[in-house]
């Protein structure tokens, strides 16, 4: 009869701690941060304890208790990075840490978690100040800078819309390289800059994949190799379609300010 009792509570407890570490990992968590969270919100809920395996596209989870040991497995499916969801995880096992969310709260709280999306305009605005900055700090003179802001900002635009109608990551960036490069040196042919080559450099730098490359690296210093180096392929892929999008776009309107 105890038994009956436990494994409904334990079977609760897995589907949350697997929801955890499944939110987290769709959102861009490092796998450390996915393990220790999931394990942390099953010790808090009272089972002994959660042992997981993470990959690029999927999670499988078990739990411990009493002697009775419960697995589930999730497919994965990236959801595009969203540091706002890996906080509220956060919160969400750090509340059940301190006892005041029980396993009603904390499937609530799972349940009602919303990605936080900034409006396109102000994305599309700080996107071209922020390559229009690199593009001055690079030895740019003004004009540069003019030229950048508003070719990264119409790049940026592009993305948005490509990502929106669920394009292929890979489709997307060389897309968007394209834009990038084509509204850059159309400018740059008209208004005729020294620095020509600054700007257009610096209006596809919205598409270097940082935050993949870094979890890459992470993963694999804290030894989650397999799913590093599936990070680590996705991001240099998606260096390679940025690249190939910029060849393309010079080679079509023959650009040669690279050159």
């Amino acid at each position: 009869m105890e038994s009956d009792k436990i494994q409904p509570r334990q079977r609760d407890i897995t589907r949350l701690c697997i929801q955890c570490a499944l939110l987290l990992l769709q959102h861009g968590a490092e796998s450390t941060l996915v393990e220790q969270l999931s394990f942390r919100l099953g010790k808090a809920l009272g089972v002994d304890n959660v042992e997981s395996s993470i990959s690029a596209n999927a999670v499988v989870l078990s739990t411990v208790h009493h002697g009775h040991c419960l697995t589930s497995t999730r497919k994965n499916i990236d959801r595009g990075i969203n540091m706002h969801m890996v906080t509220e995880v956060q919160r969400i096992v750090i509340l059940a840490e301190h006892r005041l969310l029980d396993i009603d709260d904390v499937q609530k709280r799972l349940d009602n978690i919303k990605p936080l999306r900034y409006p396109r305009w102000l994305m599309v605005l700080m996107v071209g100040l922020s390559c229009a900055s690199f593009c001055k700090l690079a030895g740019g003179g003004w004009d540069a800078v003019m030229v950048t802001f508003f070719a990264s900002g119409v790049a940026m635009y592009a993305r948005q819309l490509l990502t929106s109608i669920q394009m292929n990551p890979l489709i997307n960036f060389f897309a968007t390289a394209f834009v990038a490069t084509t509204a850059a040196g159309w400018l740059v042919r008209w208004i005729d800059i020294p620095t020509a080559s600054i700007a257009m450099a610096s209006s596809v730098l919205l598409l270097v994949p940082g935050f993949p490359l870094i979890n890459a690296v992470a993963d694999m210093f804290k030894g989650h190799i397999n799913t590093g180096i599936a990070r680590w392929v996705m991001a240099s892929l998606l260096t390679l379609s940025t690249c190939i999008g910029v060849v393309v776009a010079m080679s079509v309107w023959g650009f040669r300010s690279w050159l």
